[in-house]
């Protein structure tokens, strides 16, 4: 971010897109307090705003869109004087500047690794944080733009990960989020000495002091290794949680993705993973109305998932993306037909919860308090699998520290979240 340009330093931030994103601006903004700008949460008192977008498909562009004509507005009506866009959009979209004359930086993605100059700096809170391993994407699937936009994979030097997780633990975050295109292929690039991998990582984030969780999020099916399995069994801080995601079941669809090696690891992965680690939470998420996506095909893929019983499942309708395969694909069902069998998964998703979630009640289970009164099971993953909000089981009960964690005894089910009051 051209910074010397910029006067006026005091910074709002909006945040859109997956956790990646989030992690990207929350190095990106604590480089800029370094600067000698100030962060203000409330953007009618701040000079600069900085909307942080995706472009992934066509409702994140969208959403992206309205941020970024709303923060043009705002500045119009003198609310503040600079609105920075950067990210996922105009990495995608340079030209689309002109469509916006209010913006007055438009910044895509970074090439090169951007070394955290505050890496204790976190906006998820002060229980947790998203910790970025690797750039870019070393996979071809054929409805996916990703590779285009962030180039290929490149894994960030474990020396740059480990001080950065070191200052997130000492500034009192108690759960590193692990986070990447795909984390299982770490140092699949790095040739400057021994060969680094996923879990050679995670063993040495393990040597750090303290009690605190780490979780890996996304893990390709057919990259899960005996390797990794064994550190989840052994480690005292791993996470038992495996967010798989298979985006469908039915095999002539999955190579039509171009997913084809993941085929007979994805028919297995949920009773694998369950049978390698006892007690595992198993996440995963599901396209609905790829081209070739028949109605036969659909009920099959509905049935496969019954049959896995996933804890936790998102859905989202195929949308066409310029300059992917997929686009060109023949067979695409309607949108509107897309968009029914996303709801009919997510559907039969809160019903298969629903039977799930009695048999929690009344169980113990440890939890870490995010925010006051709320805190997270280690089945339940940051901003997507609910949170359990914390009951006072006696009058005038003094609530346990964000930061802390705490036994809970499960007491509801309200919707995705639960109840819990202390043990």
């Amino acid at each position: 971010m051209t910074t010397r340009k910029i006067r006026n330093r005091t910074l709002a931030l909006v945040s859109l897109g997956c956790a990646k994103n989030a992690a990207d601006l929350q190095v990106r903004a604590g480089n800029l307090l370094k600067e000698g700008f100030t962060l203000s949460t409330d953007p009618d008192r701040a000079d600069v705003v900085v909307v942080n977008t995706c472009a992934f498909i066509k409702s994140a562009r969208e959403e992206a869109e309205a941020e970024i004509k709303r923060a043009i507005q705002l500045k119009a009506n003198g609310n503040f004087k600079t609105v920075v866009v950067a990210g996922c959009y105009p990495q995608r979209y340079p030209q689309a500047k002109s469509k916006f004359p209010g913006v007055d930086v438009w910044q895509g993605v970074p090439k090169d690794w951007i070394e955290p100059k505050m890496p204790g700096l976190r906006f998820t809170g002060k229980a947790f944080a998203y910790l970025k391993i690797a750039e870019g994407c070393a996979h071809c699937c054929s409805y996916c733009a990703i590779p285009g936009i962030r180039g290929k994979y490149r894994s960030r030097p474990a020396k740059s990960i480990l001080r950065e997780a070191k200052a997130l633990l000492e500034s009192g975050c108690r759960e590193l989020d692990i986070v990447a295109q795909d984390p299982m292929l770490y140092g699949i690039d790095l040739h400057d000495g021994p060969k680094t991998t996923l879990v050679g990582l995670l063993r040495k984030i393990d040597r750090l002091p303290g009690k605190f969780w780490v979780r890996v999020l996304y893990t390709y099916p057919n990259e899960i290794t005996e390797e990794y399995l064994d550190w989840l069994n052994t480690s005292p801080h791993a996470v038992k949680y495996a967010d798989v995601p298979l985006q469908h079941t039915e095999p002539a669809i999955l190579e039509r993705m171009n997913r084809g090696p993941a085929i007979e690891a994805t028919r297995v992965a949920a009773e694998a993973l369950r049978l390698a680690v006892p007690g595992i939470t198993l996440r995963t998420t599901i396209m609905t109305g790829f081209p070739g996506e028949t109605e036969a095909r659909f009920e099959r893929l509905r049935a496969d998932l019954k049959r896995m019983q996933f804890d936790h499942l998102g859905a989202f309708a195929f949308s066409p993306e310029e300059g992917t395969k997929a686009a060109k694909l023949n067979g695409r069902p309607p949108r509107a037909v897309a968009e029914m069998r996303e709801r009919i998964v997510m559907s039969d998703a809160e019903e298969m919860w629903k039977l799930r979630s009695k048999r929690l009640v009344g169980t113990v289970h440890e939890a870490l308090v995010v925010a006051p009164g709320v805190a997270r099971l280690a089945s339940q993953a940051p901003d997507v699998d609910g949170v359990t909000y914390i009951v006072a089981s006696k009058k005038n009960e003094v609530s346990p520290e964000v930061g802390a964690f705490v036994k809970l005894r499960i007491t509801a089910v309200d919707g995705f979240d639960l109840e819990g009051e202390r043990a």
